[in-house]
């Protein structure tokens, strides 16, 4: 089972296969592996103490960041993300912390979970995919429905006061043109984020 595995100078956490959302571009529909890393399909939920006996595996004066991306969402375990996240600032403070989400973690818990990423978040990657909340439910196929758009928007504009760098990313790809991408960019203005084009990996 992997919980973590590397991404060129970076370890990647693996936490959960739960995601609210089901996109058409994901990975995840292709197979069980992402850049080549082991199978990324989880038999079970590793424990807390599982996932930092791996994190603390690796050899930390390698690599920059740890970044909490597996083939489910990490705020469906926001708990153990942030406990991890604080061990590995006691433990290695000059590594940087990231987390790439769907953005929906308000939802997922029922409750505000901006002020949580406070101190132990470096980098919070939001995938925004679209500047057409009709468009997203379609690709991103939510389980929250309508809700789901604004919530991510909302989570965008709120965790920026908490963690230094927040980007939103689209997939770059042959339906997404030039125009679509500058109303994301402005979206990302607005909200005080960047925006990442990022390839699109079959």
């Amino acid at each position: 089972m992997t919980i973590t595995y590397q991404v060129k100078n970076a370890v990647y956490v693996n936490l959960t296969n739960r995601c609210p959302c089901a996109c058409t571009f994901c990975l995840r529909q292709n197979g069980a592996t992402i850049f080549g890393s082991p199978d990324l399909w989880l038999e079970r939920e590793p424990t807390l103490e599982e996932v930092i006996a791996s994190v603390d595996g690796w050899d930390w004066t390698k690599y920059k960041e740890l970044v909490f991306c597996g083939y489910g969402e990490p705020t469906e375990r926001l708990d153990t993300l942030l406990a991890v996240a604080r061990h590995m600032k006691e433990h290695h403070p000059d590594v940087k912390i990231r987390v790439n989400t769907n953005g929906l973690a308000d939802l997922i818990t029922g409750g505000k979970t901006a002020p949580r990423f406070a101190g132990l978040v470096d980098v919070v990657s939001i995938s925004l995919n679209t500047d057409d909340p009709k468009e997203y439910l379609e690709v991103c196929r939510p389980k929250f429905g309508e809700r789901a758009y604004q919530a991510m928007l909302d989570f965008a504009k709120e965790v920026r006061a908490f963690v230094p760098d927040v980007v939103m990313t689209v997939v770059d790809s042959p339906v997404t043109s030039p125009e679509k991408q500058a109303r994301c960019r402005a979206i990302c203005d607005r909200l005080g984020v960047r925006l990442r084009i990022r390839p699109f990996e079959s």
